[in-house]
């Protein structure tokens, strides 16, 4: 018996919720930028504390890095959580 999955085979079971998960979204250095995503990680994680948000400028300050970290219940929660974050229009990159 072996532990190999068959390719194409998804691990949901890699993390196991509840856990703390950072997630760094990358924007112009604009206005309203942090206020946004802190907006939608309240929605996915009422318990969220915006006190904990990184913030990090890049070289010449036109784009601001912001890493938060909500604590994730499930799978689905971090999927909908990244589609929320990357379709705003003023995320360029969720990593």
């Amino acid at each position: 018996m072996t532990d190999a999955m068959p390719s194409g085979a998804r691990r949901d079971d890699l993390i196991e919720y509840p856990t703390p998960f950072p997630i760094k979204v990358v924007g112009v250095n604009e206005d309203g930028f942090v206020h946004a995503i802190t907006h939608i990680a309240r929605q996915f994680d009422p318990t969220f504390d915006a006190t904990t948000i990184e913030l990090r400028e890049s070289g010449g300050g036109k784009y601001l890095g912001v890493t938060i970290t909500v604590l994730a219940t499930s799978r689905a929660q971090l999927d909908e959580l990244y589609r929320a974050l990357s379709t705003h229009p003023m995320a360029r990159w969720v990593l």
